[in-house]
């Protein structure tokens, strides 16, 4: 009761249990605050090299192309057809069955021969020729050979009456489809070779015409530069005969007159092989003056 005394009247005493904790020493707070810092700094670092590292990615990934690159398809490339021959090699036909869209086409390519044209009725005596096959058609008012036509330097006809042409100029053959040509003028300059028929493919695509019916079909064709004529063993239409040729590969290819009209090829046995008729021009028919062939003849 004498602490109580000790009290004034004016003072109050708080009476309750006094805590009387010990600090926490100073180097215990130095040691956590380092900890901390040393976190503090870790993360701060993973930010900054987190964000580097996606930044590098973004930069190595293309951006979206405006134009994306397109890739032409490459065109598909063939074998030829036909064998290789020794150019000392007497000069033949090799002739190639196959079937085309059901469509029976005999091929027939020349080997060591070269191509011309000629005019008027064929000497089938001449040894020289392996293949020969009406090339022009005929007016059916005066006989004159339709479209454009140069033999041997000289022309003979004019005209563009239809676009496909064939010219043969100092031994190489060219095949293709145009309203002008300056095939033309190089034929009549250089003593070659031009004539003109019907289109039925011009670089790998079906070119309709307008004749209707159906016949024995035949044309002459380049092939990835390889050159050759066809016949077709059942009468087609203009349309599936041409389409038979594109699906065989065809780059280019000019009509030859079909059906009744006659030729012949000679094999390398010289085994000769006739088409048509050759009989056509007789018992009242009179063979066209300006009747026109393809001739291939031995080098």
């Amino acid at each position: 009761m004498e602490e109580l005394k000790d009290i004034r009247d004016d003072q109050i005493r708080i009476i309750g249990e006094e805590g009387n904790k010990n600090p926490v020493p100073r180097n215990v707070w130095i040691f956590i605050l380092s900890i901390l810092g040393l976190v503090i700094i870790g993360v701060i670092i993973f930010i900054i090299f987190r964000y580097k590292e996606v930044e590098i990615q973004e930069l190595g990934t293309p951006g979206p192309a405006l134009f994306e690159p397109v890739r032409e398809a490459e065109p598909t490339k063939y074998q030829w057809i036909g064998s290789t021959v020794d150019s000392l090699r007497s000069g033949y036909i090799e002739i190639v069955d196959t079937l085309i869209n059901d469509i029976p086409i005999k091929i027939f390519i020349p080997h060591n021969a070269e191509l011309s044209l000629y005019i008027g009725r064929l000497n089938k005596e001449d040894k020289s020729v392996i293949y020969a096959a009406q090339a022009a058609d005929v007016r059916a008012d005066n006989g004159g050979v339709v479209g454009a036509f140069v033999l041997n330097g000289e022309p003979r006809s004019w005209g563009v009456s239809k676009k496909g042409y064939c010219a043969s100029i100092n031994g190489k053959v060219t095949i293709g489809v145009a309203e002008n040509s300056p095939l033309f003028e190089k034929a009549t300059e250089e003593g070659g070779y031009f004539f003109r028929q019907y289109p039925l493919v011009s670089n790998g695509e079906v070119i309709d015409n307008e004749p209707k019916g159906k016949s024995i079909r035949r044309a002459i064709c380049d092939r990835q530069g390889e050159i050759f004529m066809v016949e077709t063993g059942t009468k087609e239409s203009f349309h599936d005969f041409a389409q038979a040729l594109a699906d065989l590969g065809v780059d280019q290819a000019i009509y030859l007159v079909g059906s009744s009209a006659y030729g012949w090829a000679v094999d390398k046995n010289d085994n000769i092989y006739e088409f048509g008729e050759d009989n056509y021009y007789k018992d009242g028919r009179k063979m066209p003056k300006h009747i026109s062939y393809i001739v291939w003849k031995r080098k």
